[in-house]
């Protein structure tokens, strides 16, 4: 279990079979999957990504085997798998943005030949739609969708699941432990118009904002400017916060938790992706909802 996130868990492959089975049984079919890699694995550039014998390879092969008609969602960024726990190549000082692509480019094939359904890249490296976009299409993966982190801000909100992945930035060469140069300010909304467009323009099927909760204007501006899915993160530490609340008995966490999924479909919301998922469609089959 995550500390930090009570309900959530690390999944080893001989149980996720059995959670994945027990959320199809819900109506449960879209997941989206992020490894927790051993430091032992990590280096500057995020070799073992793309490596062969990448457990979370090996896991979506599994996963899609025996349940080939769910859709697999997966994170393209370096920040597991990179000894410096940042989305991009360090050196010099810093965050290496040309450089990097090459790596995302592989990270994604990979993914794709595994059976990744969707491409989530999440590193917000300027250009990384159109490159990955044109790599998936060079090896023949025309069909494999790009979800993109498209207005992902540097917000306080993630932390449980930086707790979930040991993949906190880590400050070095006179780059601060934070993701501030590559991340966008939350105090700007006019960005992420314009990280849309290029989105969009370099063939992104899906415009994410993340956070979503602290975001639904940005939702909202997204929704009304583009005619492609908008798909909101409900990030962890935004899910934490209602969980802590409901735990001290502040809330009702069966009421609050439906409130909090349906203000951001009312924002503007195609796609939410939440830590609520299951816990939502438990309710729905008790008919609680």
């Amino acid at each position: 279990e995550i500390s930090s996130l009570p309900g959530n868990y690390r999944w080893s492959l001989d149980t996720v079979l059995g959670e994945i089975d027990s959320c199809v049984q819900l109506g449960l079919h879209n997941f989206i999957l992020f490894p927790a890699v051993e430091e032992a694995l990590k280096d500057k550039t995020g070799t073992h990504s793309y490596a062969e014998e990448n457990f979370y390879l090996h896991m979506i092969r599994e996963i899609k085997a025996r349940f080939p008609h769910v859709t697999l969602i997966s994170d393209v960024a370096l920040d597991p798998y990179s000894s410096d726990g940042h989305d991009g190549i360090v050196a010099g000082g810093k965050i290496l943005n040309d450089e990097t692509l090459p790596v995302l480019g592989k990270m994604a094939v990979a993914q794709a030949q595994a059976g990744i359904d969707i491409i989530g890249p999440s590193d917000m490296m300027d250009g990384r739609v159109g490159f990955i976009r044109d790599e998936l299409d060079q090896q023949g993966y025309t069909d494999t969708g790009i979800m993109s982190y498209t207005a992902k801000y540097a917000s306080a909100f993630y932390g449980p699941f930086r707790d979930a992945l040991d993949s906190a930035p880590k400050a070095s060469e006179d780059i601060p432990a934070d993701k501030k140069t590559y991340q966008m300010d939350p105090a700007n909304k006019v960005e992420a118009l314009r990280e849309g467009a290029l989105d969009y323009n370099e063939g992104a099927d899906f415009l994410m904002v993340k956070p979503a909760l602290h975001y639904m204007d940005v939702i909202h501006v997204m929704k009304e400017n583009f005619d492609i899915p908008i798909a909101a993160y409900h990030v962890s530490g935004e899910c934490a916060m209602l969980k802590a609340a409901c735990a001290n008995g502040w809330l009702d966490y069966e009421t609050a938790m439906p409130e909090t999924l349906t203000a951001l479909v009312r924002a503007g919301t195609d796609v939410i992706i939440t830590y609520f998922a299951k816990d939502f469609a438990e309710l729905n089959a008790k008919g609680s909802l």
